[in-house]
């Protein structure tokens, strides 16, 4: 069976080779979706036109054709890479494997993959503008969580500096506060990555690199805003310690009982336009306490779950489910006395136009866009925040 589907995939890929001269370029990926009705996962070949942003898909386990070529003007090739989820037509598929040799070649340095940490010092007051810089140089986020670690996972994590002078002081400086942790995509990733962080000693970079992230953030050897994998290896064991097989064991977030707290969801088009740090530093600049972050990609179920309230009151509540389902968003737990209804005035009037007439100064009027795609979900109701951030950080976790 195995045989004939990749029988299957060569033929589909053949029929289709002229495109990529007629057409414009044509890259293959084989992508995933769980069918929630069947309780199974469907794998399909997923073809991307690059000359006018048009999508089409195989069923392999069916060997026919799933969707017929058609426009897709959401999704970019720059969205296009392993472990990616991408909504095409209203269906998550995850990205698992590229799907013939010239886009393995095409892509596969382009889309590598690397691992950074934000580092204690800089969580919470830094993070933003250290989200903001990456972004800025044209690396995507793909996975991003805020966590707190024990001494012994600390430990664990910086195994191979065991013996060496720094390392307890090290241990204890990364337990002794959360710490932001992503998996970047981008061109050479790790190189670049590493590059942009600048020296160990943010004294040294400070002298030598003075526009790289430690000197700009970083204190001294220890307190040095970030940390980077030095190789492919490295950011594969990192990113599993995190995201992978040991991450159940993880603590997400400090301990919280979800009490004196709301939520803020950045939503996907401000991600995706790049807007999530700023937006973040905005947040954080206003005296807000942000103690629990996330990246999401939700699912259709899970978004008409979050709306429930908005059906049938709300006249865009077809479109707002649209939008939050069209990429990635950022959860947001925002704490502290009065957090629920000052939140609420620093994002603003629903409307982004009434918003810049009326509190120019309110997140929505500096990042929204329309009545959708308005930047920022807030809670409602003072008893919502709690039930919202429960529903992201717990409820959406297990």
């Amino acid at each position: 069976m195995q045989r004939q589907s990749l029988c299957f995939n060569q033929r589909i890929l053949s029929q289709c080779s002229g495109a990529r001269t007629v057409m414009g370029e044509r890259y293959a990926f084989t992508a995933e979706w769980y069918d929630i009705n069947a309780s199974m996962i469907k794998r399909y070949q997923l073809l991307f036109y690059s000359a006018d942003n048009t999508v089409e898909m195989f069923d392999i386990k069916n060997r026919r054709l799933f969707l017929k070529r058609s426009k897709c003007e959401r999704v970019k090739l720059n969205d296009l890479y392993i472990g990616a989820i991408v909504n095409i037509h209203s269906r998550q598929l995850t990205i698992v494997d590229f799907g013939d040799e010239f886009t393995t070649k095409k892509l596969s340095s382009i889309k590598e993959k690397t691992f950074g940490l934000i580092k204690p010092d800089c969580v919470p007051s830094k993070m933003g503008e250290i989200i903001d810089r990456i972004i800025s140089e044209g690396f995507i986020i793909c996975q991003l969580k805020m966590v707190q670690l024990s001494s012994k996972e600390a430990a664990e994590f910086y195994q191979e500096h065991r013996g060496k002078s720094f390392y307890e002081k090290l241990v204890d400086f990364m337990a002794s506060g959360p710490v932001v942790v992503f998996e970047l995509t981008g061109d050479n990733a790790v190189t670049r990555w590493r590059e942009l962080m600048g020296p160990t000693d943010s004294s040294v970079a400070r002298q030598e690199a003075p526009h790289t992230i430690r000197a700009q953030f970083g204190t001294d050897v220890t307190r040095d805003a970030v940390h980077g994998s030095d190789s492919q290896e490295a950011a594969k064991r990192e990113y599993d310690f995190f995201f992978g097989s040991k991450a159940s064991n993880l603590r997400k977030n400090t301990d919280r009982i979800f009490q004196n707290c709301t939520l803020g969801l950045i939503k996907p088009h401000a991600v995706l336009d790049g807007q999530a740090g700023k937006i973040i530093t905005a947040i954080r600049n206003a005296g807000f306490n942000i103690s629990a972050l996330q990246l999401y990609n939700m699912e259709k179920a899970n978004t008409e779950e979050l709306y429930e309230v908005y059906k049938g009151v709300v006249a865009e509540y077809s479109s707002m489910v649209e939008e939050l389902t069209s990429g990635p968003c950022i959860a947001l737990e925002i704490t502290g006395d009065g957090a629920h209804s000052l939140f609420r005035e620093l994002v603003g009037p629903h409307d982004p136009e009434i918003a810049r007439h009326l509190r120019p100064d309110t997140l929505r009027a500096q990042f929204g866009v329309n009545k959708v795609k308005n930047a920022l979900h807030c809670s409602d109701l003072l008893e919502d925040g709690p039930l919202e951030v429960e529903y992201f950080f717990k409820i959406m976790d297990s």
